[in-house]
This record gives C-alpha cells, structure tokens and sequence, in this order.
C-alpha cells in the first residue's frame, strides 16, 4: 500500500521534533520536516528535510506542490507572546499570513491540514473549563493572531483540525531551546531565585502528547477544533513547585508574584482550564496528569544524560 506523505512545518521546534521521530517511528508515512536553517533533529535518517522561509509563498507553493501531501501539520508559528505584542506586523506574517499560503496552496491538493492553535485564544474569565463551542476573546495580540488564522481556515472550509493547546514542555535534541519546566528545573539547579505567578492557571502539555493528538487526528483525518493538553489545571506557581520536588531542588527559591507585578508587554488570560471530553471521544486521545508526565520527562532527561556521559 502506498503510504501517505505528511508534511511537518516548524520540524525543528519542541512539537515538530517530537512529531517527526513518531511519523517516521510509525513507518506508515512518507515523511517532510519544513524548517528554517539546518536540520536540528539528531537522527537524520526516515525522512525528508527542507531549509524553508514559510512566509515566502513562492518557494513555498513550489515545494509544497512538488511533495502534493495528504497531510500537513502545521507546528511553525511565533509563540513569544511579549514579542507577539511588541511586534504586531512579524506576528501577523507569520501567524495568519503563513496559514493563508497554505490554505491557497493545498486546497486544491485536498491536502489535510492540522493546524496547531492555543489556549490564548480565551479571556481566561470564564471561571470554569473552556470547551471547543465557547466563544473566543483573547486578551493579547497573541491570541488575536492564533484565533484570525482559526478563522482563516474555517472560512476556507479546507478539510482541517484545529487543536488547542497549552504551555507545552518536553526536551528538544540539542537541548537548546527552554520552556517553563526547563526554566524552573534548570534556573533552580544553579540556586538562582525565581519569581512565579499564582494567578494564572494552566493545563501544561508534554510534547509528545501533543504529537499523539496530531497522529490520532492524522489517523482519523478529524476536522473541527479539539482541546489537547494535560488533564491537571494548577497555577504556574504550583507547577513550580511540582518540578521543584520532582527533582529534588530548593522549594525557597521559588516566590509567588502576581502577574501584575511582572510589568509584561502582553495581557495573559488568568484560567485557561480546557475541556478534554471531545479530544477523548473523537480522537481517543489518553488522558494524562501533570505529575504523572513530569516523572516521565524526568526519567527521559535522565536517559539523555546517561547517554551523552
């Protein structure tokens, strides 16, 4: 049987790593990585590589058109949301003007898009867990650009899953790239006090979760919007302290701020607690703690380092 070619914009960020080593794992595909600069994934064995400026739509119908892919998951994006905000015009060009290339490109492929989008796109007011039917109102211009390339593509009617998601962590190969657990762990280890804040309230995501979520939505070719993350909502301060204990790090270093007290560029949303039932049911995707993922990534940080010893 012929197997059917996957195209994974961003191959070289935290998600896109994770989701070329399970596509090529899987062995059912034919698998791209689209990324700018040089291919930063150990293993360079499985599939295909392209140094690509997405935002230059020539180059990129050219390419995209010579592949023709069943799928294309779309993990590429700017995510800084301080930067996002002091930066509107980048974030426009790469977070909405990119998806309309695409969408132009690979509608008349029939390709299927999966389209990686955030909980930003919320307020963070509503007081209890966001499902997939709850009205958008995101607070920084961050979510404003997640949520108008949302809208791009639902009013394209391009065959296409959105998925949602939340404060992703995970170890990317080279181990150069942080996010909030590595920045706790890490800051921690080298007795630097940090400041956290306890009122903002997320469902932090393992990265090879959120692969999973875009393979079982390849698998299914699901459409429509699905919540992806952890099954734990904690404050980021509690998330602290969670991998603060897991690794066996000096709890005092950490001290609890409220966000207004950072002076940030961007607005955050304060609970951005998702429902996770239409992800269960339609995707049968597991369900997973925090904690329980933490102790994972922790044996997988500890693996690494036996290796590289």
């Amino acid at each position: 049987m012929k197997r059917k070619k996957v195209v994974v914009t961003g191959s070289n960020g935290l998600l896109g790593q994770k989701l070329i080593k399970l596509l090529v794992d899987k062995k059912d595909y034919e698998v791209f990585g689209l990324s700018r600069g040089e291919n930063r994934l150990h293993s360079k064995s499985g599939y295909t590589y392209y140094n690509i400026d997405l935002a230059k739509e020539v180059e990129l119908e050219r390419l995209l058109r010579a592949i023709e892919p069943d799928f294309l998951v779309h993990t590429a994006a700017m995510t800084n949301v301080d930067a996002c905000e002091l930066n509107p015009g980048e974030c426009d060009r790469m977070n909405v003007e990119v998806v309309e290339h695409l969408v132009r490109i690979l509608k008349p492929m029939n390709t299927h898009l999966i389209h990686l989008s955030t909980d930003f796109v919320f307020s963070g007011l509503k007081g209890s867990f966001y499902t997939e039917q709850d009205e958008p109102d995101p607070v920084n211009y961050y979510g404003r650009s997640k949520l108008r390339s949302e809208e791009v593509l639902q009013e394209s009617r391009i065959s296409c899953a959105i998925l949602r998601t939340v404060l992703v962590y995970g170890l990317v190969d080279g181990n150069d790239r942080s996010n909030v657990v590595l920045w706790v762990k890490n800051s921690l280890e080298q007795k630097k006090d940090i400041r956290v804040v306890t009122d903002q309230l997320r469902m932090p995501t393992y990265a090879e979760d959120l692969a999973e979520a875009c393979w079982l939505a390849i698998r299914n070719r699901a459409t429509g919007v699905f919540n992806v993350s952890s099954s734990e909502l904690m404050s980021i301060y509690d998330l602290a302290m969670e991998v603060a204990r897991a690794f066996d790090l000096n709890t005092s270093l950490i001290h609890p701020v409220k966000t207004e007290q950072l002076s940030l560029p961007a607005r955050r949303p304060a609970n951005t607690g998702l429902d996770l039932s239409r992800s269960a049911k339609v995707l049968q995707l597991p369900m997973h703690s925090f904690k329980e993922r933490l102790q994972v990534f922790k044996n997988q940080l500890l693996s690494e380092s036996d290796s590289s010893d």
